[in-house]
C-alpha cells in the first residue's frame, strides 16, 4: 500500500535554498482486477509513476482515455489507495473530481457552510470566500437552489467552487470546466492565473490540452508513467 503523508518536513528533504515541493508522489503502483472467472485478469494501470509539484506552478496532466489520470489524481488525494509508493504533500489540499461529489437535496449555499465547517473556517471567512466564489464564476443568483436542480454547467462551477473554498495551497482539477460556456472557461483560467501569482499550485488533468501556453509544464501518463510532454 502507498503511504501518504500530509505533512512532508521528513519526506521531502531541502537543502540550503531549495525549492520545497508541496507534493511528491514517487513509484506509484496501482492494478484493478477484471471480468469474471474463469477469464479474470489484473490489469496494470499505474506502474511506478512519479509526479513532484512546486509553489507558483500551473501543470497540466494529460492522457489517453484509460491511462490513468484520474486513479493518479484519487491517490494523491487519497481516495484511493495505491498497490505500491508514496505521496508526500504539504499544506493545505482542494480536490474538485470529475463527478461532483454533491449532496442533491442540499442549497448550494448549504454546500458552502458544510464544506466550511469541515475546513474548520470561521463562518465569516467562509462567507467571505463563497461570496468572492460567486462573483468570481457567476452564480450568486444560485445560493439557494438546490443541487438536483442545477444545470450541468451550474453543478460544474459549485464543484470548483467547493475546491477553492478554503483557499487551498494545492489545488487539484480533474476535468473542472465541463460544461462550462466560454465565459466562465475563461474566468476559470483568470482564478487559475491568480492563484499562480501568489504562489499557489493547480494540477489539471485533461484528455487533451488546448491551452498550452497558460501551464508551466504539462506531464504525460503514457504505459502507467509519467513524462515531460
Amino acid at each position: 500500500m502507498a503511504t501518504i503523508l500530509t505533512t512532508a518536513s521528513a519526506a521531502i528533504p531541502a537543502g540550503v535554498g531549495a525549492v520545497v515541493p508541496v507534493l511528491q508522489a514517487s513509484g506509484i503502483t496501482k492494478s484493478y482486477r477484471r471480468g469474471i472467472w474463469p477469464r479474470r485478469h489484473t490489469q496494470l494501470i499505474l506502474a511506478s509513476a512519479d509526479l513532484t509539484l512546486y509553489p507558483g506552478e500551473v501543470v497540466g496532466l494529460t492522457g489517453e482515455n484509460g491511462s490513468g489520470k484520474s486513479t493518479l489524481m484519487k491517490i494523491l488525494v487519497g481516495a484511493v489507495g495505491a498497490d505500491q509508493g508514496t505521496v508526500a504533500r504539504t499544506g493545505r489540499l482542494g480536490y474538485c473530481p470529475q463527478e461532483p461529489l454533491v449532496y442533491a437535496r442540499l442549497t448550494c449555499d448549504e454546500h458552502f457552510d458544510l464544506f466550511g465547517h469541515a475546513y474548520a473556517m470561521t463562518h465569516q471567512a467562509m462567507v467571505q470566500s463563497r461570496q468572492a466564489i460567486y462573483e468570481e464564476l457567476g452564480f450568486a443568483r444560485y445560493a439557494d437552489t438546490r443541487a438536483d436542480q442545477l444545470s450541468g454547467g451550474t453543478l460544474s462551477k459549485l464543484n470548483l467552487g467547493l475546491a477553492l473554498l478554503a483557499d487551498p495551497d494545492l489545488l487539484l482539477l480533474d476535468e473542472p470546466y465541463a460544461g462550462f460556456d466560454w465565459d466562465t472557461y475563461q474566468k476559470f483560467w483568470g482564478l487559475v492565473a491568480q492563484r499562480r501569482d501568489v504562489g499557489r499550485t493547480v494540477l489539471i488533468i485533461s484528455h487533451f490540452v488546448v491551452d498550452e501556453d497558460r501551464f508551466d509544464r504539462i506531464v504525460a501518463i503514457r504505459n502507467g508513467k509519467t513524462a515531460p510532454r
